[in-house]
């Protein structure tokens, strides 16, 4: 969430922040709210310093033994406007709150300007694709003539956009998620969590996922709407959400946390899209990075987070790029955001495979975590920042494509093989 002190003081410079991203419009709607609750606090402050003085003229009428009925009758309908101006302002307050939910993160200064995708930016590249004497298969060909990827049954079970992994392949993800886990927890100081999988709606409200994205989350039904849970789209939520409501001393700060969770979306507008294979599920895994920072902290940290991505990838040997997002194509709480695309040879382009992004004070202004300076003086927001450590799924996905052989087997990555009992490599049936 914005900062209103921004939007009263500066609109022009947020409308400018938020042309590319969407939300510009509502600015002056926030603006001439919060001047019309200012009014209406403005009157009832001055009626109920009439009011006060009022009652010092009534106890001094009674006490002379005079008659204040005209005082008296004045102060009744001075109290009965300031009940009325009460409940404006709570009305006033509530659009408030509507609208500033509804406003995205300002992008930070170095992030350009663009819409859409193809106007991200390139930063680097790590590796060469690998060069095949075949044509390489998309991986949902590849792993359905080894057995190991059944998208049939997953349809009989629940409906497209799900897989059913056999053997090898769940085998596969499994030591996927563990590599990612050992480098995250043993070499780069994250602390694995174990969160919970439902959470309830004021947890998705503030750290961004609602209002924003309700059509594209999974619920409970519930006939009370104060005990509805959401599955969670990404460990981000639960994991940014530990600290809501806590003074962290500056000293413990950054905190860097990891979790692997299964992630579910509804995938709501995207019909059509990636229907094939497993790039886009509605039930998914992954490892979550999320960091609590300070202000002075989160942009190098955001950094390292995403050296922190980038070293599974490389382990892995996977090529990839990294990319820099435009103001337009950031995610809705993001200040500034990285994505990192591996190489599909099956697709013959990268893709995503992880996206870390800072979120400065936006989530943290929602969860009121705030950090109290070792120095003294008063407590200050926290910044937040959460990236994907990585996409299981996707990456199974990239090592399936890159790793496999003309006979239609798969090569395990070096990396791999102390999970898998030594195992070198995934062969058809029979073979």
């Amino acid at each position: 969430m914005l900062d209103i002190r921004l939007l009263r003081e500066n609109p022009e410079a947020v409308e400018r922040g938020l042309r590319d991203r969407g939300g510009a419009e509502l600015v002056r709607e926030v603006v001439a709210a919060d001047a019309e609750r200012r009014r209406l606090l403005a009157e009832a402050e001055s009626l109920k310093a009439e009011r006060n003085r009022a009652s010092e003229a009534i106890g001094q009428a009674k006490r002379r033994g005079e008659n204040p009925e005209a005082v008296m009758a004045r102060m009744r309908e001075v109290g009965d406007r300031i009940k009325e101006l009460d409940a404006q302002g709570k009305q006033v307050d509530e659009r408030i709150e509507s609208l500033l939910l509804q406003l995205p993160n300002l992008p930070h200064p170095s992030v350009p300007p663009g819409t859409t995708e193809e106007e991200n930016v390139e930063i680097r590249r790590w590796g060469e694709p690998r060069r095949f004497g075949f044509e390489p298969k998309p991986h949902e060909v590849l792993g359905e003539a080894l057995g190991i990827l059944d998208f049939a049954r997953a349809v009989k079970l629940a409906k497209s956009r799900f897989t059913v992994m056999w053997g090898p392949a769940a085998r596969l993800g499994r030591a996927i998620t563990q590599l990612m886990l050992d480098i995250q927890t043993r070499e780069h100081g994250y602390t694995e969590v174990w969160v919970p999988q439902l959470v309830n709606a004021s947890t998705m409200l503030r750290t961004g996922q609602l209002p924003k994205f309700e059509d594209g989350l999974f619920k409970t039904q519930e006939a009370d709407e104060n005990r509805l849970l959401y599955l969670i789209p990404t460990a981000e939520v639960p994991l940014t959400a530990l600290h809501a409501d806590e003074i962290l001393a500056e000293a413990t700060l950054p905190r860097r946390y990891t979790a692997f969770t299964p992630c579910y979306r509804r995938e709501a507008g995207t019909y059509g899209k990636d229907m094939k294979g497993m790039i886009r599920q509605h039930q998914f895994d992954k490892v979550e990075l999320v960091k609590v920072t300070t202000p002075d902290q989160s942009y190098d940290e955001l950094e390292s987070m995403v050296r922190d991505a980038e070293e599974v990838l490389k382990r892995l040997e996977l090529p990839y790029r990294m990319v820099l997002h435009c103001a337009g194509d950031a995610s809705f709480t993001a200040a500034k955001s990285y994505d990192l695309e591996v190489w599909l040879p099956g697709q013959g382009k990268y893709r995503e495979i992880s996206s870390c992004s800072n979120c400065e004070a936006f989530q943290a202004r929602r969860l009121d975590l705030k950090f109290r300076p070792t120095a003294g003086g008063k407590t200050e927001l926290c910044h937040t920042l959460n990236g994907s450590g990585l996409a299981v799924g996707r990456t199974l996905i990239a090592v399936l494509e890159n790793y496999q052989e003309a006979d239609g087997s798969v090569t395990i990555p070096a990396a791999l093989r102390p999970y898998m009992d030594g195992l070198e490599s995934i062969k058809p049936a029979g073979s």
